[in-house]
């Protein structure tokens, strides 16, 4: 065992504080790494809150983890001390059900064990990224190939990258499409960088007309107000894909009606209830599909990371200090930040 310092919940209402606890000792196939960023993700917020009603306290959440590999086990051969990597959503499967072999961890049938949280069926707590290290199983740890002066902006790469990279690359966006991103936030700006650099011609579709200068500098290349019922009305039947990152209940007809014949609308985020359920004609008349998508399975996120390395790609962050999480819980209620915060771990010194 090895000692361990983080921030963490205790119950539903009481503000992260530092905590102590302990990581497993590095076994033959274990990477230890000491965590330099991680980023903050809405999910957080949900766990820390037990606004999902699973939460197992006390809770350490972080699952967009980026730092500096310090210890591996014998059996260890895709990584050696020194290393910068990554650890995303899961540390662990049972490796051996058909999502397992098909490599979607994601969608284990006996339930992926998230960085935080525990196993999704029930299980022992696990303990995330808000802390100084991490001891994770080689399998579920990730190769980070960016620049080093931008691994901060790596961190948020491992969920709001992987959870709107998987569904563009699902649904095979490419040059030629017509792609719609519903919403700007952490996931919606990291969907728009992506699927304009797979080639599409990216529309994003938001309630804030402030929001067209940035959504243009960030690859958009048409810009609705979606509460604009003529702007809407342009683009009827024209999608051919459309990624739906809003975690806040809303109508989801309007967007439906955007798709062509045999076009599909996919939901990232998740709210913490219920959308109104869509009207079913909207479907039926022109077969279209109203799908959903959870994270990437580990081949697939080192896939997203080489490709966001390839292209440059990084999240728009602001960093923050450990002792200012709470405060960026309440700010990211209030959608007030540009698009992601991410923690500098070193900050946990003088906690």
């Amino acid at each position: 065992m090895s000692k361990a310092i983080g921030y963490a919940a205790v119950d539903p209402s009481t503000p992260l504080a530092p905590y102590a606890f302990s990581r497993r000792a590095v076994g033959p196939n274990d990477v230890q790494i000491d965590i330099l960023y991680c980023g903050v993700c809405h999910s957080d917020l949900h766990t820390a809150r037990n606004e999902w009603n699973n939460t197992l306290y006390p809770s350490v959440p972080g699952h967009e983890i980026v730092g500096r590999v310090t210890a591996v086990g014998a059996s260890v051969k895709g990584f050696k001390i020194g290393d910068i990597a990554g650890v995303g959503c899961m540390v662990d499967s049972c490796r051996s059900c058909p999502s397992c072999s098909d490599g979607l961890e994601q969608y284990c049938e006996n339930g992926f064990t998230g960085t935080y949280n525990g196993p999704v069926f029930g299980g022992e707590n696990t303990y995330g990224g808000y802390s100084d290290n991490i001891v994770v199983d080689e399998k579920f740890v990730l190769r980070v190939s960016h620049a080093e002066n931008n691994l901060a902006a790596v961190a948020p790469l491992l969920c709001a990258g992987i959870t709107t990279y998987s569904p563009l690359r699902q649904w095979q966006v490419g040059p030629g499409q017509k792609v719609g991103v519903v919403g700007l936030g952490g996931l919606g700006h990291m969907a728009v960088k992506i699927a304009n650099a797979m080639g599409a011609h990216v529309v994003l579709f938001t309630t804030s007309p402030d929001k067209k200068e940035d959504a243009l500098r960030l690859g958009a290349s048409e810009v609705v107000v979606s509460k604009n019922k003529d702007e809407m009305a342009a683009h009827l039947n024209s999608f051919d894909f459309i990624l739906n990152t809003v975690a806040a209940p809303h109508d989801l007809n309007p967007f439906l009606a955007l798709l062509k014949r045999d076009a599909t609308m996919t939901l990232v985020g998740a709210p913490a209830s219920p959308h109104p359920s869509p009207s079913v004609f909207g479907l039926i008349f022109k077969r279209r599909r109203l799908a959903g998508s959870l994270i990437g399975g580990i081949a697939e996120t080192q896939e997203m990371l080489d490709f966001c390395a390839k292209h440059n790609i990084v999240s728009d962050i602001e960093m923050i200090n450990i002792q200012n999480i709470n405060d960026a819980y309440e700010r990211m209620l209030k959608s007030d930040v540009k698009y992601r915060f991410v923690i500098d771990m070193a900050s946990l010194k003088s906690a």
